[in-house]
């Protein structure tokens, strides 16, 4: 557990998806609040709800695993981050179910891609031995800010409204730089010394 938390690019992981799924925290307590005070119908909510479900599995089944195969982890990302900026930028200033309907596919990116890329990610920089703790730490992370966004964001949403969703988007600007991240030409190898049982190396592959 020790060694890997101390690795350098697991720490790069743990930060960027806990910002930006924790970025997800006022969306999921206060979008329908926001949307329903702003006079959005019922139906409506339920579509732009459905919008983003479809898109995460779209995302997780279909073009997720495209997208990281043909430009990487790390773009992989960076995509996620960048999407969490435009989609909480948006949502904070305009009720438009129009609007509403073009960002919340997004969801796809900001949540189904950057799972996609972390596993990815902890398959390349954890050791299978420590793959388990990898996993706990990662979740527990994002479950931390998670719970810590949603903890204040009735005071912000009390105080700001709807630009409360303004911190969310400053979460997922915070998460795009992560030159940490490791390569998708990247590969692991375990070399075997006994004494050494978490001993690693990363390399690139010509």
């Amino acid at each position: 557990m020790k060694a890997l938390l101390g690795m350098r690019r697991f720490q790069v992981i743990v930060l960027v998806s806990a910002l930006v799924f924790g970025s997800h925290a006022m969306h999921d307590a206060f979008a329908v609040i926001r949307w329903s005070d702003a006079g959005v119908s019922t139906s409506a909510i339920s579509f732009l709800w459905s919008e983003a479900v479809i898109a995460e599995v779209f995302v997780f089944l279909i073009a997720g695993p495209a997208l990281i195969e043909r430009f990487g982890v790390r773009a992989a990302a960076m995509l996620a981050a960048f999407a969490g900026v435009v989609r909480w930028t948006v949502a904070g200033v305009t009720t438009s179910v129009l609007l509403l309907a073009l960002i919340q596919p997004l969801q796809g990116l900001t949540f189904a891609l950057l799972h996609l890329a972390c596993m990815r990610l902890m398959r390349i920089v954890a050791p299978t031995r420590v793959a388990a703790s990898a996993q706990a730490l990662h979740a527990f992370g994002s479950g931390l800010v998670s719970a810590l966004v949603t903890f204040f964001s009735g005071t912000l949403y009390d105080f700001y409204a709807g630009a409360a969703f303004f911190p969310m988007a400053a979460l997922c600007t915070v998460a795009l730089p992560s030159p940490g991240l490791a390569s998708p030409t990247e590969r692991i190898e375990h070399p075997p010394p006994p004494d050494c049982s978490y001993s690693y190396f990363i390399r690139a592959t010509p």
